[in-house]
């Protein structure tokens, strides 16, 4: 009987641990791009919840001495804090295609896109291409490494202050924002270029009908910028989210 009462002690114990890890992986998962995307099923991300924490939970310190209830509570808002690091980076992408197409008239080009949030063309061709070369080039280790990380920096059962907290969420929402203005100034300048050059033109010839001209010059010149600039756009973003998942909760000048 005594050593069944040192099993049943024993259970508990890596029970509550894994109950720990759970909460903080899965709400970090759901916030990642690719594996927390509301195009898989609930299912899916469920398995894909429980599968990183199988991962992750062998590597974490011992949570001994939580409690379980504020612990999951507390873990779920440290997994909701790390995933939005990374999620601002997805935010970035779409925001960048949103300016890429509403300066180059493309916002409405091929519909609504594949993508389950409402964006313009460009915006959905380019997360959907940088998360798909983010799964290729091994997205699914740099997140377990991010979640292991994430205990040697907040352990289990410690809650951020929320002047840390505050201090990032605006470090990272204005790193978003320039990031995405950075992307998408290529489209900016040659927007810039064609309303200029139009209204030269217009005022040189007000006779010509310059819509009917500078319409498809804009659609064809926007549509091969991208085709240039993309490839760039993509390796700098998923450079970009390399570092933010080596370091999740650092602050960004």
């Amino acid at each position: 009987m005594d050593a069944f009462g040192q099993i049943a002690i024993l259970s508990e114990e890596v029970l509550t641990a894994i109950a720990l890890v759970f909460a903080r992986v899965a709400a970090a998962v759901g916030l990642m791009p690719g594996f927390g995307s509301s195009l898989l099923p609930m299912r899916v991300r469920l398995g894909v919840a429980v599968a990183f924490t199988m991962i992750v939970w062998p590597m974490v310190p011992n949570a001994a001495g939580v409690a379980l209830l504020p612990g999951i509570v507390i873990e779920i808002i440290v997994g909701i804090t790390l995933g939005l690091s990374v999620r601002m980076l997805v935010m970035a992408l779409q925001f960048a295609g949103s300016i890429a197409a509403q300066s180059t008239s493309l916002a409405q080009l091929l519909g609504p896109g594949a993508m389950p949030d409402p964006m313009p063309a460009i915006g959905a061709l380019l997360t959907l291409s940088g998360v798909t070369l983010a799964l290729i080039l091994g997205l699914h280790i740099r997140i377990a490494e991010a979640l292991v990380l994430s205990y040697e920096l907040i352990p289990a059962g410690r809650l951020p202050a929320a002047g840390e907290i505050a201090e990032w969420g605006i470090s990272r929402t204005g790193h978003a924002i320039t990031l995405g203005l950075t992307l998408a100034a290529p489209f900016v300048v040659v927007a810039l270029a064609y309303n200029i050059a139009l209204g030269a033109i217009n005022r040189a010839m007000p006779q010509l009908m310059v819509a009917f001209i500078g319409a498809p010059a804009i659609t064809g010149a926007s549509i091969l910028l991208m085709l240039m600039a993309a490839p760039a756009i993509l390796v700098r973003w998923n450079e970009l989210l390399a570092d933010v998942l080596a370091a999740p909760f650092a602050l960004l000048p």
